[in-house]
């Protein structure tokens, strides 16, 4: 039976302790201020990402993805241990990192590597990564661990609320949530992370309502009462991702629930106060 192992980006949060039970590789993101680059995660972390923004009032910083050359090199230090890698990432309409990883691939045609592009990020990807895990430690072949994180992608809601779109917009990912840009700023949009890119969903008046209409909005994709699968997204707000945690427990048989905070890449798109969800059947 080959040897597979799983890798993925920066954005999928998985908890460290997952990480580190299930051998999963992870290439980070970057974030630059204007000169300065950061690897996600690595060289900086959330408190002090969400200090600097808070402070900044001019240029907001940007994000890149891995290079080719990253990827190359996190490949040929899992092939020494692995037949086969499947290698899954953020949405290509949100990074290039899926290009980057393609790239590599193609650099190493003696090893076979699976690059999938999740068309989600946040703990939306962690899942995907997590369910390719085990199907890897259950027996399953590299195709097998793909194709299976491919089809709880695509059973996936993910729903979050932005205290402003600023972030989005400058950052040029805010896709059909342009039609929410002069919104007065005592509603707050809900968006959807859908096929891959950045929709609007609907608009409530403050950031307190959202998180139950979030819930609603699930449970009306799901049904109310339903064994889900779930996350909480977050920037630099853990009162609220509580908060939401607790809305979920309130719709759903929650039968796994872990509380993302959202890290210096995403962070940089989204902008402190981003709170949301995302669930999918057990």
């Amino acid at each position: 039976m080959p040897r597979v192992a799983i890798a993925t980006d920066s954005t999928a949060y998985l908890p460290q302790e997952l990480v580190q039970q299930h051998n999963i590789r992870v290439i980070p993101l970057n974030v630059l201020f204007g000169q300065e680059t950061y690897l996600d995660n690595v060289d900086i972390g959330v408190n002090e990402f969400y200090g600097r923004l808070a402070k900044m009032n001019g240029n907001l910083p940007t994000t890149s993805q891995p290079s080719a050359g990253a990827f190359r090199d996190l490949y040929t230090e899992m092939a020494r241990e692995a037949d086969e890698i499947v290698s899954i990432h953020i949405s290509s309409d949100l990074s290039g990192t899926v290009a980057s990883a393609l790239q590599a691939r193609d650099m190493m045609s003696d090893m076979p590597i699976h690059v999938v592009d999740s068309r989600v990020t946040t703990m939306a990807m962690g899942y995907m990564v997590l369910e390719a895990a085990r199907v890897v430690e259950a027996g399953g072949s590299a195709a097998e661990a793909a194709a299976a994180a491919e089809a709880i992608g695509s059973q996936m809601k993910v729903l979050f609320a932005v205290d402003t779109l600023r972030y989005l917009h400058k950052g040029g990912r805010i896709g059909g949530a342009s039609v929410l840009l002069g919104t007065a700023l005592d509603i707050k949009p809900i968006l959807e992370l859908t096929e891959g890119k950045i929709e609007a969903a609907c608009k409530v008046r403050s950031m307190k309502r959202a998180m139950p209409k979030v819930a609603d909005m699930l449970a009306g994709e799901f049904g109310e009462g339903a064994r889900v699968r779930a996350a909480t997204i977050g920037a630099a707000c853990p009162e609220a991702a509580e908060a939401m945690a607790a809305q979920l427990r309130k719709k759903f048989d929650v039968v796994e629930l872990y509380m993302s905070d959202l890290s210096p890449v995403i962070g940089t798109h989204v902008g402190p106060g981003t709170v949301g969800a995302l669930a999918f059947p057990a």
